[in-house]
């Protein structure tokens, strides 16, 4: 059963195993390996990371009772940062219900738009979320270049979060 709660203190290990293992292996049909090792070279650690998460509102998946997926979004900015599922639940709707409960925190703040900068494998998810593309672009991480994608949802008081 799978359920969707907020980041609690001690959840960054397993929050930065997700991340490193769906960078690394779960991201490989899109990215090459060098993109990937420079992407995420090593797991995250330490008090930037757990603040990352802390600081941000974070909703993780949990399934049967382990953390299995999580996304981030920053309230004062409406910019969707994290957002990361183990490779094997990927295509299972983790994403879909994490980004459910994130685009309803999103509105209960009266965000009005939502703004990311999505990797090749989320571009697919937020369009079917009703996302569009303003440009791509690729960022430098030691050295390679890796593309991703600047998006954006208007968000509308009438809609309501899929």
């Amino acid at each position: 059963m799978r359920q969707i709660r907020s980041y609690q203190t001690g959840d960054a290990p397993a929050l930065a195993e997700i991340f490193h293992r769906a960078v690394r292996e779960g991201a490989s049909g899109v990215y090459s390996e060098a993109e990937r090792a420079a992407w995420s070279p090593t797991m995250p650690r330490g008090d930037a990371w757990e603040r990352r998460l802390a600081c941000a509102e974070t909703a993780v998946a949990e399934e049967g009772g382990r953390p299995v997926g999580f996304m981030t979004l920053d309230l004062q900015q409406g910019y969707l940062d994290l957002a990361f599922v183990l490779p094997e639940v990927m295509g299972q709707g983790v994403a879909s219900s994490l980004y459910a409960v994130i685009e309803s925190r999103a509105r209960a703040a009266g965000l009005g738009r939502l703004t990311s900068e999505a990797s090749l494998l989320a571009e697919p998810v937020f369009a079917a979320r009703g996302w569009r593309v303003l440009r791509r672009q690729t960022v430098v991480r030691s050295g390679i270049e890796i593309a991703n994608a600047i998006m954006e949802k208007e968000l509308s008081t009438k809609e309501v979060a899929a």
